[in-house]
């Protein structure tokens, strides 16, 4: 398609296309972030960023978890983190035509979002809403810089662990001791440092990520408005540039056995390639979802559209069957794959006729409640309410 018509078709995209396209990118990132998460419930926790240290009782578990580290570990959760930012900006743009205390609305909603994220967090150690909540008034407050700004910002507060990294690594001895949990699987606590370090990347990372989502969504590239060709050549640079950065850092911890000596700058090619892949990620999404829409086109954008639902879902199974059912000690990497493409197909199949039925999801829709204080319709009228159009 040349670049002419690439133009006229972006310039006739539909609204509901752009909305969509947020849905699709949301629906995927949440299944994604299973993919890292399931390894939390199902495994030791040093399992999580030490491959070395637990579920590999084959090559395809070495396969299965190092695709993992490439293709996955921070780059789903980065693609949910702009797609946070985005939400941010949408609700407050749309608050601001319909209420007279736009950023008060907000602050409350992201209130009762911190609210469920303390309740989530209290069963699962990865939960990542009360991070989202407490980033949200520093959101609400760089809303309407420019967004070179905020890219800027945003790419500053990501690599701002990396930097950090070489003067933590350094505090720690040979043998590793202060890494706890983080990487060694003895038993032996996690010093104040280290963990004072893994608070501050996830959160620099997760701000970060949600201000280049807020800057996407000014520019009108999040939304899907762009030329195809806009697309294809993001995705290109960004997979171009991204994969081969985490595929060094990998390299770079199997070379080394996975020794606790670089436990914590082990995972710098990987931060550093994250903004890159999950800008390509983006980028294929939006050319998928611009194609003629199918039957999985629907369900995964219902699995968007419920992603608060959905996420709450996947820790609520994945404590249950792999925490509890099953045990972290001796599943293997191969049985969390299994486990995670079980939920994915789960969460696509009922995600579409749920919202034919209802217009939300059971969480949005108490958490939609909470945020106006008034009951909110649920149902859907019979006539022709449902997402199951063309």
């Amino acid at each position: 398609m040349n670049s002419a018509t690439d133009n006229v078709r972006a310039s006739s995209l539909p609204d509901s296309l752009r909305v969509t396209n947020l849905d699709s990118i949301r629906g995927l990132a949440v299944l994604g972030i299973l993919v890292m998460n399931a390894v939390s419930f199902g495994l030791v926790p040093a399992a999580y960023f030490n491959l070395s240290a637990g579920g590999n009782r084959s090559w395809l578990d070495w396969i299965i978890g190092a695709a993992g580290e490439v293709l996955v570990d921070q780059k789903t959760m980065a693609l949910f983190s702009m797609l946070f930012g985005t939400g941010i900006v949408l609700f407050a743009d749309r608050a601001a035509a319909k209420s007279d205390h736009p950023v008060a609305l907000s602050l409350w909603r992201n209130f009762l979002l911190l609210l469920i994220g303390l309740a989530h967090s209290m069963v699962s150690e990865g939960d990542v809403l009360v991070i989202y909540a407490l980033c949200a008034p520093f959101l609400v407050l760089m809303r309407n810089v420019r967004p070179r700004r905020l890219l800027i910002a945003g790419a500053t507060l990501v690599l701002w662990s990396a930097a950090l990294a070489p003067i933590v690594q350094r505090s720690i001895p040979a043998d590793g001791l202060g890494l706890g949990d983080y990487w060694l699987t003895d038993g032996s606590p996690m010093s104040d440092l280290v963990g004072l370090f893994l608070i501050n990347d996830f959160f620099a990372r997760s701000s970060g990520m949600m201000l280049i989502g807020v800057a996407l969504y000014r520019l009108e590239i999040i939304q899907g408005t762009k030329p195809a060709e806009f697309y294809r050549r993001m995705a290109l640079c960004g997979l171009g540039i991204g994969l081969p950065i985490a595929l060094a850092g990998l390299a770079f911890q199997v070379a080394s056995d996975f020794s606790p000596a670089i436990a914590v700058i082990g995972e710098v090619p990987n931060t550093i390639a994250t903004i890159p892949i999950a800008l390509g990620y983006l980028a294929l999404i939006t050319l998928w979802n611009q194609r003629p829409v199918t039957r999985i086109h629907k369900r995964v954008r219902a699995v968007g559209r419920m992603a608060l639902t959905n996420y709450l879902a996947q820790t609520l199974l994945g404590i249950v069957i792999l925490g509890t059912l099953a045990d972290p000690a001796t599943n293997s990497r191969t049985t969390v794959i299994i486990f995670v493409l079980a939920v994915a197909g789960i969460q696509l199949a009922w995600s579409l006729p749920w919202l034919n039925r209802f217009r939300y999801g059971p969480a949005e829709w108490l958490w939609r409640c909470g945020t106006y204080r008034r009951r909110e319709p649920l149902r859907r009228r019979p006539a022709g309410e449902g997402v199951n159009g063309p």
